[in-house]
């Protein structure tokens, strides 16, 4: 994955991961180093990580939080009252922590937030709730009103700011395809809709930001450049999040809420920023942005990789010293007890080119340019193929052929070698007929088909005793009533006194009466004796017997009623289930199983969605009742 994003630091969100659940192929990726926010309570729920390419970038510090309350590992003293040369710095004060409903330290405990400062910039890597339902309305607006102070705190103090992640916040109206759905929806007007909290807090932090009215206080000024949106000014349809449930990213209905911010004091630095759309496996896709070689700071241009690396690793561009343990830091993944001092296998067989050799990810070309990206997997898969490391033994697969041991039993260890074969008389073998009849028999019960087939003879065949009276017994060989073509409806018993060669038995079988006679006598049979009934005989109930009758019904008992065909496109819907809250709740549903399209709706006449609904108990109840064929639909309706 890493070689595929081609960058440099990479964030990911919404890892869903718990510290007992991460590996090594998480952890000990080989030239890189990973800073991870977990969930403090709720399992496979949000968290943050970044990954940083150790031979171009290395962070002078790490935290996890937003309101510098949660401590550093081993530690008991929290972030915020470190030394100073050890913060971060621009913690939310005590007013600004006072106008959050929802305690800092509960806002910090669901592993929404990692921190790195390079000498050249702060990094942020921000998870922010989603808008789901009123619940959790005072989590989300007092975790934005806290991720706000901290970036200003921040930009107050001098430091150059990089806030990148999913916010869940869609900016303004192109930046979303449901956004008249959703006002309509919510009898909103378009002033109403750019004035929801959470909307108008990402628009006062953002230079260019639509904000209607007069500004909050302590907001008065933006302080943030939303780098990706400045390279693509005009461009709809730039949407990062993709709706799973009703597969709307063929058809790119989706929304922006993933962003790449810097502060004001950068703009000049980069020379690209974009979406990476076509790149699958997630609802998420990356954004990514390119710094360029040299920068401009404190009126003077310098190298990149002067300021992304702690003092005297590089001068000019050219690295001085190796990236060491000592430049690990305390938050670094690889300090986690159940990993510090351990390496990957790959690592541990993989030649290590030197760091002193100009032959890094940012080349002396002034062309090489530092990328960040910023995926969004909900599943996360980390490459296991080393980065930066030249290692024919890791890109070849190893097979390890495992080796069997066999152990003696307690008896086997005192018997002198030659003795351990079974000395007990074997038993009397058994002939040739009954050994075919056993491996015949020896199938059994396959299905629960055998229980609707009837019996087929079966030639047991005794070729040592010739002589021997041979019987034309019952038997449930699937193969040989396929290859009949008929279910015998009786049991059929015959006796061959004298037979002659096994040819002669075949012929002798194969003469029997077709399927056709038997049906012919067996009816003739059923006539005369309903005409002419004998007292005492015992009457034939040839429509309890039948297998034929017997399996049409169990298949019609466990056979799902076939799916429903939509209306727009003749095409299996497919079924989905009713979580909305209501009367429909948990109820199952047809639909068209086709994407929806750009508008969002259901059209008609067109290649996308299109307005078939069924429900599936009404369809279940029709289709039962009257076996309604295949390729018909039953009404039409909406989801709503």
């Amino acid at each position: 994955m890493f070689d595929i994003l081609e960058a440099d630091i990479i964030i990911f969100q919404e890892t869903k991961i718990q510290r007992k659940d991460l590996q090594d192929d998480m952890v000990l990726v080989p030239g890189w180093d990973c800073y991870w926010s977990l969930p403090r309570h709720k399992k496979g729920y949000s968290g943050v990580v970044i990954y940083t390419r150790q031979s171009v970038c290395a962070p002078i510090r790490a935290e996890e939080g937003i309101t510098g309350i949660l401590c550093p590992p081993n530690s008991s003293t929290s972030f915020s009252e470190l030394p100073k040369e050890q913060q971060i710095g621009g913690y939310p004060s005590l007013a600004q922590l006072a106008s959050s409903a929802v305690d800092a330290a509960a806002i910090d405990s669901e592993g929404r937030c990692v921190i790195l400062e390079f000498p050249a910039f702060v990094l942020m890597g921000v998870y922010s709730p989603a808008n789901r339902d009123e619940s959790r309305d005072d989590f989300r607006h007092g975790f934005l009103n806290l991720l706000d102070a901290r970036v200003r705190n921040l930009v107050s103090m001098g430091k150059r700011v990089f806030l990148t992640g999913d916010m869940n916040i869609s900016r303004e109206e192109m930046d979303t395809a449901n956004a008249e759905a959703s006002m309509r929806k919510n009898g909103i007007n378009v002033e109403k809709y750019m004035s929801t909290p959470s909307r108008r807090l990402l628009n006062q932090l953002l230079e260019g930001g639509r904000v209607l009215g007069e500004r909050d206080e302590g907001r008065e000024k933006p302080v943030m450049w939303d780098i990706c949106r400045a390279f693509h000014p005009g461009r709809k349809g730039m949407f990062t999040c993709w709706e799973q449930k009703t597969n709307a990213r063929p058809g790119n209905y989706g929304a922006r809420i993933d962003y790449v911010l810097c502060s004001l004091a950068m703009k000049d630095w980069f020379s690209d920023s974009n979406i990476q759309e076509g790149l699958m496996g997630s609802d998420h896709c990356p954004v990514y942005t390119t710094i360029k070689r040299s920068v401009l700071m404190d009126g003077r241009d310098v190298d990149l990789l002067d300021v992304m690396n702690p003092a005297g690793m590089f001068l000019h561009g050219r690295r001085q010293r190796e990236y060491s343990t000592k430049d690990i830091l305390q938050l670094s993944g690889t300090r986690i007890p159940e990993f510090n001092g351990r390496r990957s296998i790959r690592d541990m067989f993989s030649r290590k080119t030197s760091l002193l050799q100009p032959q890094s990810a940012m080349t002396s070309s002034t062309e090489k340019e530092l990328g960040v990206s910023q995926p969004h997997p909900k599943e996360t898969y980390i490459s296991e193929r080393p980065l930066q490391i030249d290692s024919p033994l890791a890109s070849d697969k190893t097979s390890v052929s495992p080796t069997t041991h066999t152990s003696l039993s307690p008896v086997d260890k005192k018997r002198p070698f030659g003795e351990t074969l079974a000395t007990k008389p074997l038993k009397r073998a058994k002939s040739s007929s009954a050994a075919i009849t056993s491996t015949t028999n020896a199938k059994g019960q396959r299905s629960l088909k055998g229980f609707f087939k009837s019996a087929v003879p079966h030639i047991d065949i005794d070729i040592a005793s010739p002589g021997k009276e041979k019987e034309l017994s019952q038997s449930s060989s699937d193969e040989i009533a396929s290859s009949r073509g008929f279910l015998q409806t009786a049991t059929i018993t015959e006796s061959f006194h004298k037979p002659g060669t096994v040819k002669e038995m075949i012929s002798t079988y194969n003469a029997s009466p077709t399927p056709e006679e038997m049906n012919k006598k067996l009816i003739s049979s059923d006539k005369a004796s309903l005409s002419n009934p004998r007292k005492g005989a015992p009457q034939r109930q040839n429509s309890a017997n039948d297998p034929l009758e017997s399996k049409e019904s169990w298949s019609k008992l466990f056979t799902k009623p076939a799916t429903p065909r939509c209306d727009g496109h003749n095409e299996p819907c497919i079924s989905l289930l009713t979580k909305k809250s209501g009367m429909n709740f948990g109820r199952s549903f047809w639909m068209c199983p086709r994407p929806l399209g750009p508008t969002g709706a259901k059209e008609r006449n067109s290649p996308w969605r299109c307005q078939t609904f069924i429900w599936c108990s009404d369809w279940n109840s029709i289709a039962a009742r009257d076996s309604v064929r295949e390729g018909t639909w039953i009404g039409s309706g909406s989801t709503d």
